[in-house]
């Protein structure tokens, strides 16, 4: 499993299995701009006194990776300064990320969607596609945006928008690339807050856009 810290985090794809490289804000996950000394982590006891949103073994969701397991919290020395860091594995990606703990919130890092808000989403889907008139590469850009906003509805409005039922003119390479990468984000998530297996999921997904608005 690959490891990396907050400054290599810009250079890793979100979804290896479409190859499509959807794109990190600079805004992202990083601490001071001084390199990073080797450092020994040290393992944050279970019974710290310090209160945090998340805690070890918490499914997460990391907006520019989607769904995480927090699998540890352990301090680290940086340039002389002690942080306390969340220790995120995305296993579909074979990565691991490390998140200061008092930059999660800052950088979008939230708990898994509600039950009503993953039903929002599927409802979503069955809406009417909603295509701006616009050049190609600015809605890609406008798609790309969504798919990393984090907010699984604004996903499941890329799925709808780019979903090509039996009939319609066939998608182009780009648009499927995106397609792919957001149906597996939205899957991902509605497989773990509904506790099933990611190809339940994406049944779910194809499932609720059958019944798209014609």
């Amino acid at each position: 499993m690959r490891c990396i810290t907050a400054k290599q985090v810009n250079a890793v794809p979100a979804n290896r299995s479409a190859r499509f490289r959807v794109r990190d804000t600079e805004s992202e996950m990083t601490t001071a701009k001084t390199p990073v000394a080797p450092t020994t982590a040290k393992k944050v006891p279970a019974n710290s006194n310090k209160k945090l949103e998340f805690k070890a073994n918490d499914h997460v969701v990391y907006p520019t990776h989607g769904v995480g397991k927090i699998t540890r919290i352990e301090e680290q020395e940086v340039a002389g300064i002690k942080l306390e860091l969340f220790v995120i594995t995305f296993d579909k990606d074979k990565m691991t990320l490390r998140v200061p703990t008092m930059k999660a919130k800052a950088v979008g890092m939230r708990k898994l969607s509600s039950p009503d808000t993953v039903a929002t989403a599927l409802n979503t889907l069955k809406g009417r596609a909603r295509i701006k008139r616009t050049m190609w590469s600015r809605r890609a850009q406008e798609y790309e945006a969504k798919i990393n906003s984090g907010d699984l509805v604004s996903i499941a409005e890329v799925v709808r928008d780019l979903h090509r039922a039996s009939g319609q003119p066939e998608q182009s390479y780009s648009e499927r690339q995106l397609y792919e990468a957001a149906l597996a984000r939205m899957a991902r998530e509605v497989a773990a807050v509904e506790r099933i297996d990611e190809q339940a999921a994406v049944k779910r997904v194809e499932g609720a856009l059958l019944k798209k608005a014609a």
